[in-house]
């Protein structure tokens, strides 16, 4: 399946709408081929769910994110120095 064009989307830079999924019985669902394409998911990475009662739920890439938890880290040690 190709990506479509930003243009022929009409969907603002970055923004992207992959469908709808199915949660299963066991409360799985599948991430869209486009979607793992597009942000390099492969099988056993592993995915840190978010959510917000009000906003929802977002699925984060977990080393991305523990990387970005130790600079905050780091830059609190800094500004405490």
């Amino acid at each position: 399946m190709k990506i479509r064009d930003k243009k022929e989307s009409g969907a603002p830079e970055g923004k992207h709408c992959f469908g709808v999924v199915k949660v299963g019985s066991k409360g799985q669902i599948v991430i869209p081929k486009e979607a793992r394409d597009l942000f390099e998911i492969n099988p056993g990475d592993q995915l840190l769910m978010l959510g917000d009662e009000s906003s929802g739920l977002a699925l984060v890439d977990n080393g991305m994110f523990t990387e970005f938890a130790h600079q905050v880290l780091n830059a609190q040690k800094k500004v405490g120095d």
